[in-house]
């Protein structure tokens, strides 16, 4: 009895903390949506498109949690915060820098969905289902954007480690708290 409720545990804490980091997503393309009409209109559709498909992700990991009768992880305003935060600046850069983001976050994202899937595979179809409706368009987004960018260029350079290491932080902050 104590493994199952272990293993469902570790499932609502990767629903949390994927649910928050989609907030952090929502977040950030809104704030690079704000300054994108000046520094990169071209880029205005996409990113509209992205932001919807994560108001959508969001929207799957809630009601996942509600079903499950679970909270929200306690980093979910922090993610807000600090994805607006990183998508004003970077929107405030242009497109490159906006693009290297994307690039960062998402391949930090996949690589723990991926490790989700693994680990929840034969422990929880739910939170597997979940996870697996969402992969698709994370790929999308991350092959897009990186379509925009050389990785000899500057924002990629400078954005890819700050930004892949700020991700990587919040996601092992979320599964801890």
């Amino acid at each position: 009895m104590n493994k199952v409720r272990s293993q469902q545990d570790l499932a609502a804490r990767i629903l949390k903390v994927n649910h928050a980091g989609e907030n952090g997503a929502v977040h950030i393309y809104t704030g690079q949506l704000f300054f994108a009409r000046f520094t990169a209109p071209h880029m205005l559709n996409e990113l509209i498109e992205f932001k919807s498909h994560e108001e959508k992700h969001r929207a799957l990991f809630w009601n996942e949690l509600q079903r499950r009768e679970r909270p929200r992880c306690r980093s979910y305003w922090l993610c807000g915060l600090g994805g607006l935060v990183l998508g004003l600046v970077t929107g405030a850069l242009g497109a490159r820098a906006i693009a290297a983001t994307t690039v960062a976050v998402e391949r930090v994202v996949l690589r723990h969905l991926e490790q989700q899937l693994a680990q929840l595979h034969e422990i929880d179809e739910d939170a597997v289902r979940v996870i697996q409706a969402i992969v698709t368009e994370e790929r999308q987004h991350h092959d897009l954007a990186a379509s925009h960018l050389r990785p000899s260029q500057f924002w990629h350079r400078l954005l890819t480690p700050v930004v892949s290491a700020c991700t990587e932080t919040v996601i092992w902050v979320g599964m801890r708290v």
